[in-house]
């Protein structure tokens, strides 16, 4: 059995919103939180009929909270509900502050949530100006903002469908993504900052126009107040807001009435267009926040994000609990390595989001924050890959010894955790706390039957849930949609993960099911391998693929290592020897390549499936859902996998 890293104390336990909730809900049991879960997936009506009104859902619920249909993703939850999703975001009238911003650049701006509220009414009359109506969409192509908030909310208040994307992204990119959706405006700045670059975007607008005939209308914030903008064809955003009216009505739309369109990476094919609905993310993000993460009115919360990633939305969603959020523009690490660290402190921030890999990074830099005051850091959350168990215990060692540690996995298709953190459970090395409430989660093996504790297999979810994608846009008989999810196992969600549970109700995330490893037959998660290969004191980074070699699958890994060191055949022998011994003979990969750096989505995810792609010869056609596609270019007709 592991020994814990953290565990919640009686008086944490007892004082958490968890706690408060089971007593809502009048459940005798002890602070067990496998009891709640258990009890919350036996019981969804009353579990999400109870959470609407503990959370204070402004709308409608209606009489009915789940209209069952024997397909899985056309059950409707609150069918007969009205709610609008800005007038719960918006509920909190003060001068207080509702949103910071901090630059690299050192630029820092705020704005209360009277501001907040009325900015969001103005912008809201000026799109009625402009004839959109419920159902239209915008597209943004912005950095991450206040503006940005100020747009997705009143486009919400609406009923217009928001789908946003970070300005790294280059124009074909943007025009993969938002060429589907045929949006009638775009919003956008002029320009944002990036590892000590200031870096324009409007210049790669037109050529965004020229391939999106249904775009009419352009919408430009400056991303400085003070600066004044030279626009030609384009409508100026502040000019626009002071021009307008203060328009406070909250038309309600039905619960799953659309909100947003995120979209797969698209690093093998155009991306999916995943759309989501208003109701089913507020409860969802409002359970995911309250319950799990302990977060409840005037707290801070700060994730590290694009607009982009759909983290964004996630820590939007957060303002429904009355939290202040926070926001920052530019590289995690510039213009020092603690920059993000050192605006939680200076901000008192109480909730603390990351990636793995930018906790990775400070771990393999040796990063200690002694010199920095995080005592107002209740919980830590890490996502976008498995944070590996060394990281874990870096956190604890280095960055805080008394934080509640939560890596939480779920993804774009939901927006949101299928497994996170809680305050009943302790902390392990490795491991996901647990199930997200009233969430079926479960591990199933090839044949579909549940697997055993510490046996791996598929992620799936048994019954329906709020936050599944109301559908995929354009995809109107719904063949893609099923496909994504439903062709492993009929009429359950098969997330894509591969991932085992463990003896202490924990989740370990093994690698994405369709990256897995199948030397010999056997299924090998590429997280097994990275977790030992990066914490080798000679490696930054690893990825793994499988190349198909004499009618089976061979391991190739690629590295990539500290102040370029050469990777010679002792340095080989060592990788080899700490996969055999911590995993298995299996493990060990065939060959061992150094690589002048590791392809990455936008989001930070390795691409896996792109680099297996090119080393199996097949073509890579779309290029631009990655961070640094130029880094491709080295996988192709590698001498080394000739033979």
């Amino acid at each position: 059995m592991k020994t814990s890293l953290w565990k919640p104390t009686d008086k944490i336990k007892e004082e958490s919103l968890l706690k408060d909730f089971s007593n809502f809900i009048h459940l005798k049991s002890s602070s067990n939180f496998k009891d709640l879960w258990k009890w919350s997936v036996e019981n969804p009506e009353i579990f999400w009929s109870k959470f609407w009104d503990y959370s204070k859902i402004i709308g409608e619920k209606g009489r009915e909270v789940i209209l069952k249909d024997d397909i899985f993703n056309k059950t409707k939850f609150f069918p007969d509900s009205k709610l609008n999703y800005s007038e719960n975001i918006l509920k909190k009238k003060t001068n207080d502050n509702a949103i910071g911003f901090l630059s690299e650049s050192g630029y820092e701006e705020n704005i209360t949530w009277n501001d907040l509220y009325k900015k969001v009414c103005k912008l809201s009359f000026y799109l009625k100006t402009l004839s959109l109506k419920k159902g239209d969409r915008v597209a943004a192509y912005v950095p991450n903002k206040i503006e940005s908030i100020i747009s997705f909310l009143a486009c919400a208040k609406n009923g217009i469908i928001w789908s946003s994307c970070s300005p790294d992204f280059g124009v074909q990119g943007v025009v993969d993504r938002f060429k589907q959706i045929k949006p009638k405006i775009l919003i956008t700045s002029n320009y944002y900052f990036y590892n000590g670059k200031k870096i324009n975007i409007l210049e790669k607008v037109n050529a965004v126009l020229e391939e999106i005939p249904s775009i009419n209308k352009v919408l430009v914030f400056s991303y400085k107040k003070e600066e004044k903008l030279d626009l030609d064809n384009f409508i100026d955003f502040d000019e626009a807001l002071n021009q307008s009216d203060l328009d406070e009505t909250f038309e309600r739309f039905e619960f799953n009435h659309p909100i947003y369109i995120l979209y797969s990476s698209g690093t093998t094919g155009k991306p999916k267009c995943i759309t989501h609905g208003a109701g089913n993310v507020l409860i969802e993000h409002n359970k995911e926040f309250m319950l799990h993460c302990d977060i409840r009115n005037n707290e801070k919360l700060f994730y590290y994000t694009t607009t982009g990633w759909m983290m964004w939305n996630w820590l939007v969603g957060g303002l429904a609990t009355g939290s202040t959020i926070y926001l920052f523009d530019g590289a995690p690490v510039y213009p020092k390595i603690d920059v993000l660290l050192e605006y939680c402190q200076n901000k008192k921030i109480n909730l603390f989001g990351v990636s793995a890999k930018y906790i990775d990074h400070l771990k393999n830099e040796n990063f200690n924050a002694k010199d920095l005051d995080l005592s107002s850091i209740k919980i830590i959350t890490s996502t976008g890959s498995p944070l590996a168990e060394e990281s874990f215990e870096y956190v604890y060692k280095n960055l805080k010894k008394d934080v509640h540690l939560a890596s939480i996995a779920g993804g774009t298709d939901l927006v949101g955790c299928l497994v996170l953190g809680n305050l009943f459970s302790n902390v392990y090395k490795g491991e996901i706390q647990g199930q997200s409430l009233a969430i079926d989660v479960d591990v199933f093996t090839e044949n579909g039957k549940s697997a055993n504790d510490n046996e791996k297999g598929e992620l799936v979810v048994k019954q329906p849930f709020p936050s599944m994608p109301i559908k995929f846009w354009g995809d109107d008989d719904g063949k893609k949609y099923h496909e994504a999810y439903f062709t492993r196992f009929k009429n359950i969600w098969h997330h894509g993960d591969f991932i085992e549970r463990t003896s202490n109700n924990g989740f370990i995330v093994r690698g994405r099911s369709d990256a897995t490893l199948n030397p010999g037959g056997v299924r090998i998660g590429t997280a097994e391998i990275y977790q030992q290969v990066e914490n080798i004191n000679f490696i930054t980074e690893g990825l793994v693929v499988g190349q198909d070699y004499n009618d089976d699958v061979r391991i190739i890994l690629f590295v990539t290592t500290k102040d370029n060191e050469d990777l010679d055949e002792e340095k080989i022998r060592i990788i080899k020897t700490r996969i055999r011994k911590n995993c298995s003979p299996k493990h060990v990969p065939s060959i061992i390549i150094k690589a002048p750096a590791i392809p990455r989505t936008k989001s930070g995810k390795i691409v896996e499936l792109a680099v297996r792609k090119l080393i199996n010869g097949e073509e890579l056609n779309n290029k631009q859902a990655i961070a640094n596609p130029e880094s491709l270019d080295f996988f192709k007709n590698l001498s080394q996998l000739k033979t």
